[in-house]
């Protein structure tokens, strides 16, 4: 395929991926409202959300129906990307790597799970800074940028295990490779962690680098025992 073929298909790719944005998106505009209450539960009790500007209700109404459209149109979009690069597989790479694109769509949700389990905690920590003298009011707008962020930082990186398994079966890495890295491993798990997350608390970075650690460990027994 030409280069411009490959632009074309590139281009529709991505339009049906941002078309199967939309069902989940109006679902989600269609329950904001109780969606809004589930993510705002975490909060420390007695602790409410403030809008300061006239719009600020309908864009974060509209924020979580759109981050509801992509959790939900995820499996298309998946799919769509594995249409885009699988062409350029040979045909033991493709049968390799297709029982992993569903998996990815698991350990998205999963990811999405841990950010919703630690949400209490990252946000109780950064309310024990309040004082007599200074009392947070939090804004409805920052409030759901932060979960927005959390929640994608999380199903993201749940699919380091996949990505890892898939260089191991074009013979990019190896088990053995991966367990000498260690060292330099954990260090860029620390640093992307720290960066990667939204906010100054401490719970999340902390918990996504064990988390991470911990796939990359996992990673590196299926690597072995798929014979790399």
């Amino acid at each position: 395929m030409s280069l411009t073929g490959h632009l074309v298909e590139l281009r529709n790719r991505i339009f049906i991926s941002v078309f199967a944005l939309l069902p989940g998106t109006v679902l989600g505009f269609i329950f904001s409202g109780k969606i809004i209450h589930i993510l705002i539960a975490p909060l420390p009790k007695g602790e409410y959300l403030v809008a300061f500007g006239l719009t600020e209700p309908f864009t974060i109404d509209l924020e979580v129906a759109v981050t509801v459209g992509a959790i939900t149109a995820m499996p298309v979009i998946l799919y769509q990307l594995w249409r885009f690069i699988s062409p350029g597989l040979t045909d033991k790479e493709r049968s390799t790597a297709r029982p992993w694109v569903p998996l990815a769509l698991v350990f998205f949700v999963l990811g999405v799970g841990v950010a919703y389990f630690i949400l209490p905690y990252a946000s109780g920590f950064l309310f024990t800074f309040q004082t007599a003298d200074i009392h947070l009011m939090l804004s409805a707008e920052s409030y759901f940028g932060f979960v927005t962020i959390l929640f994608l930082a999380f199903g993201l990186t749940m699919e380091f295990p996949i990505v890892l398994v898939l260089l191991s079966k074009v013979g990019i890495v190896t088990s053995k490779r991966l367990r000498s890295s260690r060292r330099m491993a954990v260090l860029g798990i620390v640093i992307f962690s720290e960066v990667v997350t939204p906010g100054a608390d401490l719970v999340s970075p902390i918990v996504m680098a064990v988390v991470m650690y911990g796939l990359y460990e996992v990673s590196i027994v299926m690597i072995r025992m798929g014979g790399r």
